[in-house]
Order: C-alpha cells, then structure tokens, then sequence
C-alpha cells in the first residue's frame, strides 16, 4: 500500500473517531445516561426533585478545562463504566462522589462576599436561629488545613438528600438530633450516605480541633447572633 491510501485510511479512521466522540460527548453528558447505572437511579431521582435540577450532572462533577474534562469525564467515567460492566459497583447508599468547592463557586461565589452578620442577610431556613457562619473564614480554613475539604464539607448532601424536618431546602444538620424530636437519615446503618448526613457542626467544633494554634470554639455565640438565640431559648 503507497502513502496515499495509507493516509486516506488514517485520515478516515481520525476522522470516524472525531464524529464518534462529537455524538458521545452531548450523550453522556446528559443526566438520563448517568441514570443508566442502576447505582446512580437514586441519585438522578433525587436531584431531579431537588434545588439543581437545572444543573446537569457533568456541571458539577466534572471541573473545567482539558485535565479537569480528561480526568473527570474520560478516566473517572470510563472506570466507573467498566466496573459496572465487569466487576462490582458500589451499593447506591455507598457512593463516594468529590465536588470540587471551585464547581459551587462558579455560581455561588457571592456567599463569599455576604457579611452573614445581619439577619437580612441571612436564608429563610436559618434566619429564625441567626446562623452567622462565615463562608469566607471556612473556606481559608478548609485550604490551609490541605486536607481536600470545601463546600462538600458541610453541603455535601445539597442535591442528592432530602430537606429535614420540613425545611425547603437541604441544610445542614445542625442541632436536630438535639431537639424534641430528632432526625435521622434513612440510609442503611454504617453506609457512607448515613454517616455523611449524620456530620454537622460539631464535626470540627468539638472543643478538640485546632486552628491556627487555637481550639475552635463551641459557644453559641460563635455561630448565632446573641439577639436572636436569646429569643429561641427564651421561647
């Protein structure tokens, strides 16, 4: 075979592949195919019903750029096709998924520059408590620690679990084991889902853990406005 027809079947084989990866790129990156894997089913029903259902899977999971597309989409997804294919997946209440705190920001990064200091600043959910947690002051921390943590750290289950105990949206757990009538996930019992939605602040607010040479405290008034736990407590 002469270098011309060698090169028309290069070119043609190129070429196939270019078309190939231009169909399979929009397909895969629509959530129905993530639904495919019967482990992911109860993932996609409930971010379907959740505060992101405009968002598809690959905004979130998969980070921007070439490395981000290649490591994310191209190796993580292949993996996770061939062992669903070949070897044994995860049960779905085990599924271990990183979000990477730049997704979030690239939408949310004004909860970087609210002062969370007034109760006009402050979400429905969280308002009646005067939750006063710096976004900004966890995030520094979370870097400096170098241990991986973000968003995910407290937001972990914003999509993918259900509001507690009529709240409208997901949030974090906060004191509800606490009250008079607690909350516990319904996830299977030592399965990651359960003991990730069972975290909350007291986590790192322990009366243990340190930063910057101090143990983080865990007085009320560290995270709430003083004003409005007085009026909580005194109710």
């Amino acid at each position: 075979m002469s270098w011309t027809p060698k090169l028309a079947v290069l070119l043609g084989l190129a070429a196939g592949v270019l078309a190939l990866g231009g169909a399979a790129v929009p397909l895969t990156d629509d959530p129905k195919f993530c639904a495919g894997c019967h482990m992911i089913v109860p993932s996609y029903e409930s971010w379907a019903v959740s505060s992101h259902e405009e968002v598809t899977c690959v905004a979130c999971h998969v980070r921007p750029g070439l490395e981000g597309w290649l490591r994310d989409k191209v190796w993580a997804g292949t993996r996770d096709v061939v062992r669903y294919a070949f070897g044994t997946p995860a049960e779905p209440h085990n599924l271990k998924a990183h979000v990477d705190s730049g997704r979030c920001l690239s939408c949310h990064r004004n909860i970087l520059r609210v002062s969370e200091i007034a109760p006009r600043d402050l979400p429905p959910p969280v308002k009646e408590v005067g939750l006063v947690m710096s976004h900004r002051k966890h995030m520094d921390a979370f870097e400096k620690s170098g241990n991986g943590e973000g968003c995910m750290a407290c937001h972990a289950g914003v999509v993918h679990d259900r509001p507690i105990k009529g709240y409208p949206i997901v949030i974090p757990r906060g004191h509800v084991s606490a009250d008079s009538t607690p909350w516990y996930p319904d996830h299977p019992e030592g399965s990651h889902l359960r003991t990730r939605a069972l975290n909350d602040c007291f986590r790192c607010h322990d009366g243990k853990t340190e930063y910057q040479g101090k143990v983080v405290e865990r007085r009320c008034e560290v995270c709430h406005l003083p004003e409005k736990l007085q009026n909580l407590l005194s109710n």
